[in-house]
């Protein structure tokens, strides 16, 4: 059952189950995702920690206010640990949530036991990348609207759900279009959250030249076939982590924790056993 907690002067709404270190998610997808993904596929998990799920400020069900910048997002995770009394965490990122968890993991690294991210990047310059991998696919693309998209100049919540639509079948291996049609009817659309973080965050979002001072454990790991932060994106994170590894899962996109559920967990698993204190409940 989903709670709520004021941090910062907006009410987020989180779900919380099990118990022992605090295992917090982070979404991507500003304005177009939110937990509800990462509190499915990490449910196993609640047999040995306490996972937290959140929608963070002006996404999925949580209130929405500027500012919607890295830095206040950062705060607002400092801010919800502190309320919910989580302790030192392990925290999870994936895509555009791992750029906060980088961010968050720069600033408050004393509270972390171990980092893991999923299909991220420290920094925008892949994202030519990303632009050449749709417009070379199979699928029919709109280049200006992939620009808008990009560049945080979407026009209301329909134009995000629309221009998002186009984009959808890049996400995944394997292609389901009952499944994808659900997703898209399910995902709350708020494009004022998505035009801040696409227009104001991503141009300046660069980490690369701080993460050699990040001593913190750090699981990197990627879909092989993704095509919004590729491979590439997360060989420069492994590269210049000091205390990372990287896995790479051969038959996923952009979500391996979801395409290759069983051996993503088992993965997080094993580096959480390795990586957390004796007392842990995952050792």
């Amino acid at each position: 059952m989903s709670q709520h907690v004021t941090v910062n002067g907006v009410s987020l709404v989180y779900d919380e189950a099990g118990q022992g270190t605090a295992f917090v998610t982070l979404h991507g997808g500003p304005g177009m995702s939110g937990r509800g993904n990462d509190w499915a596929t990490f449910q196993p998990l609640t047999d040995s920690f306490r996972l937290v799920s959140y929608d963070q400020r002006g996404s999925g069900e949580s209130e929405g206010q500027e500012p919607y910048s890295h830095a206040q997002f950062v705060a607002d995770l400092e801010a919800l640990r502190q309320t919910l009394n989580l302790g030192k965490m392990v925290l999870l990122g994936g895509s555009y949530g791992g750029f906060i968890a980088l961010e968050y993991a720069l600033t408050h690294p004393e509270n972390l036991h171990a980092l893991i991210l999923r299909d991220t990047a420290a920094s925008n310059r892949f994202q030519d990348t990303s632009k050449d991998k749709a417009m070379s696919s199979e699928f029919p693309m709109d280049e200006p609207t992939l620009d808008r998209l990009f560049s945080g100049q979407v026009r209301d919540d329909d134009d995000f759900r629309d221009s998002f639509a186009m984009i959808q079948p890049l996400y995944t291996v394997e292609r389901d279009p009952e499944r994808e049609a659900a997703q898209l009817a399910r995902i709350p659309f708020r494009y004022q959250t998505h035009n801040w973080a696409f227009s104001r965050n991503q141009p300046a979002y660069d980490v690369t030249a701080r993460l050699p001072n990040l001593n913190v454990p750090v699981l990197v790991t990627v879909g092989r076939h993704d095509w919004i932060t590729p491979v590439e994106a997360s060989e420069e994170l492994a590269e210049l982590l000091p205390n990372s590894e990287l896995v790479i899962f051969e038959n996923s996109g952009h979500s391996p924790h979801a395409e290759e559920h069983e051996a993503y967990l088992a993965l997080v698993r094993a580096f959480l056993a390795r990586h957390l204190p004796a007392e842990s409940p995952a050792s």
